[in-house]
């Protein structure tokens, strides 16, 4: 008989067989510690697992604030709904795991190619989905999840570039402004856009 995978390889499957790195594997031991300890969350956590950890260094914003690290957890889209349903706690307990170091959970989506001009390359039209637009939108939702955007604007500069600013649910303010430099950082990472966070003022 195979053996089964030590309970940390559970917790990481990467495509094609390919090995985690050592900071995937800190991870995913992380999250094995985390289903064996933590009551409430083991009978969700049995069935999770991501598909690669990425660190993502977030700059610091001015003020007193440090250099810091975010960590990005990529997780399989059909899972993505399940992790959402622990991701507040889940997310809080990683943090103190990986020394205070920003988590967020993030689904893994395919952007399909462009149809060619002329040549039509797909038998049927591409699902909007699968755009690079959608998939940046969905990338950002993800970051600030649970926190709802409420509105977003692009600013253009004098120079021609573009920043996307993203206004979010001021209720959430006390518990996500300290995390907004990290999503900043992520967003950056994985797309190569700018983006600023706000939260509106309540009248």
């Amino acid at each position: 008989h195979p053996h089964p995978p030590p309970p940390t390889m559970s917790k990481i499957r990467k495509d094609n067989d390919v090995k985690p790195d050592a900071f995937e594997e800190s991870v995913a031991a992380a999250l094995s510690d985390l289903e064996s300890s933590s009551t409430e969350l083991k009978p969700d956590l049995r069935e999770l697992y991501f598909t690669a950890a990425r660190e993502v260094d977030v700059p610091a914003s001015g003020g007193d604030s440090a250099p810091s690290k975010a960590v990005v957890l990529f997780v399989p889209f059909r899972l993505h709904k399940k992790f959402q349903r622990v991701q507040t706690r889940l997310v809080r307990e990683l943090e103190k795991k990986l020394s205070g170091r920003s988590v967020v959970v993030i689904a893994q989506r395919k952007i399909a190619p462009r149809e060619r001009k002329g040549g039509r390359l797909f038998k049927q039209q591409r699902p909007r989905s699968r755009t690079l637009t959608a998939v940046h939108e969905a990338v950002l939702d993800d970051l600030c999840y649970p926190t709802e955007i409420v509105g977003k604007r692009m600013r253009y500069k004098v120079d021609g570039t573009r920043t996307l600013k993203v206004l979010l649910d001021p209720k959430d303010k006390a518990n996500v402004e300290h995390k907004t430099d990290a999503f900043k950082a992520v967003y950056r990472k994985l797309t190569g856009k700018d983006v600023v966070f706000d939260f509106p003022v309540v009248a």
